[in-house]
């Protein structure tokens, strides 16, 4: 059994590579976090908008799921909510976990550049225009086929009242910076891990820097470190190579 957990401003059908290619061995579960995709918006962004909550409702999903046991896959904010939820709300329950290009710190450059712009997301008069955007601030996530960068745009975006088209999550997410600043400073909660953990870091990200990879195979659950080439922040998780590493990793 699988779940599989999304970025600060991702759905769970990010994940739709991965899930297709993994589901012949494994249950598997890919829920957007609240505040994005289908997922309801709060309205108390100030409270709910937090890795503690989210770690809640992430057990809630295990319950009504049925997961008694369950390995965990998340990339960038769904990695932090990982360590989060495998040292409190799913300690027993995750067997194993994988966290993609995202460590127990986060670097205060990228910090401050996300809180910039997360709150005020673009809008466009196509599903075309926005597909551009993404190639372009999207290009970090390594190789995409058309037909990729196309289902991207077509499964993250909203249609605003006005007509146009804009990405599909709540603006107000980007509270969370503000209101928890520290909740991305987890090497407490990385130190409480004893899941077998599997790191996978793009070679050119600027959100798992060299230095903290290295700690995190020596504290806490002393992680496998994998770097993928032709990446930045964050592996896409969409080709036969790195679905091949992570299948290892949750088969071996």
């Amino acid at each position: 059994m699988g779940t599989a957990g999304d970025g600060l401003a991702r759905t769970g059908r990010d994940f739709d590579a991965i899930a297709s290619a993994l589901s012949d061995r494994f249950h598997i579960v890919c829920p957007d976090t609240i505040g994005r995709g289908l997922s309801e918006w709060s309205d108390k962004p100030d409270e709910d908008y937090c890795l503690d909550v989210y770690a809640r409702l992430a057990a809630s999903v295990a319950d009504a799921v049925g997961f008694t046991t369950m390995h965990w896959v998340g990339t960038s904010m769904g990695g932090s909510l990982g360590i989060r939820a495998a040292a409190t709300t799913l300690k027993s329950r995750i067997g194993k976990l994988v966290i993609n290009d995202i460590g127990p710190t986060f670097p205060q450059a990228p910090y401050e550049r996300i809180k910039t712009y997360i709150g005020s997301p673009p809008e466009f008069a196509t599903v075309t225009e926005l597909e551009a955007y993404f190639r372009t601030i999207y290009k970090p996530f390594g190789h995409h086929t058309d037909a990729q960068w196309r289902h991207m745009a077509e499964t993250s975006l909203r249609r605003l009242p006005s007509g146009k088209i804009t990405t599909h999550y709540d603006p107000a997410i980007v509270r969370q910076m503000f209101v928890h600043p520290r909740d991305y400073e987890q090497w407490e909660h990385w130190d409480r891990i004893t899941a077998p953990t599997l790191v996978l870091r793009g070679v050119e990200s600027d959100l798992l820097l060299p230095d903290a990879a290295r700690e995190m195979t020596v504290r806490g659950p002393k992680a496998k470190i994998v770097e993928i080439e032709g990446c930045g922040h964050a592996p896409a998780l969409n080709v036969a190579n790195q679905i091949k590493t992570v299948r290892d990793f949750l088969e071996a």
